[in-house]
């Protein structure tokens, strides 16, 4: 019991503080640091440049386009549905996926941050703060972490499913800066709002997995 609620309470401060974090980015976007900050990442990110890593990025970016991320999603479910047989599982997937597009798009409409200008090896519409590909990416590989921990039995499986879902998330994150289409800000300041709607949601999930399994415990005579 202590270790649940040791473990909502860690999930509580990290959804605060990712708020927090992502408050202060937002705060700062007209300063003069966050323009300093975009500009250095910016030059070392495309730096880089090379014909095959153009490719690559855009193919990493390509899986964390919309259609790409509904057919990841639909498969999950069909899977976790398949194997797993755990509703409340596929509720939380959902709900992580779907509050993080809508999160998305409401952020995007309060800033109103036009993309970047200056060598775009892309074209993308619509507005740029915080971006979209990052805030899905960290949602998605985030949950499947999450979801796939218990039910992966060594602790190899484990570390191979964490380290592929960091590196997806930080690839797809680093696709976008590369590509021109995102200032590095915008990928930082998505990863913090994910993070609050990932460690919220897990956080309620929990609560309410512990709850209902108090109730359905056989009281002791």
């Amino acid at each position: 019991m202590n270790n649940i609620r040791r473990r909502q309470t860690i999930l509580l401060i990290l959804s605060l503080v990712s708020i927090g974090c992502f408050v202060t980015i937002a705060s700062l976007l007209q300063g003069q640091q966050i323009a300093r900050f975009d500009s250095s990442v910016i030059a070392f990110v495309q730096g880089m440049e090379r014909p095959w890593l153009t490719s690559l990025m855009e193919l990493v970016s390509f899986i964390g386009s919309t259609r790409v991320v509904i057919a990841i999603t639909l498969i999950c479910l069909f899977l976790f549905y398949k194997f797993l047989k755990h509703r409340m599982e596929l509720i939380l997937f959902v709900t992580l996926i779907a509050g993080t597009a809508v999160l998305n798009r409401q952020l995007k409409l309060l800033f109103q941050r036009d993309r970047p200008i200056l060598h775009r090896l892309a074209e993308e519409a619509g507005f740029s703060f915080p971006s979209g590909h990052s805030m899905i990416a960290f949602a998605m590989y985030a949950s499947l972490s999450f979801l796939l921990w218990r039910h992966v039995p060594t602790r190899k499986g484990r570390t191979i499913v964490l380290v592929c879902s960091i590196l997806m998330i930080l690839l797809i994150g680093i696709s976008r800066i590369y590509l021109g289409v995102h200032y590095p800000s915008d990928v930082v300041a998505a990863y913090f709002a994910s993070g609050f709607w990932f460690a919220l949601c897990v956080w309620i999930f929990q609560w309410y997995m512990e709850k209902r399994y108090n109730q359905k415990k056989p009281a002791s005579v």
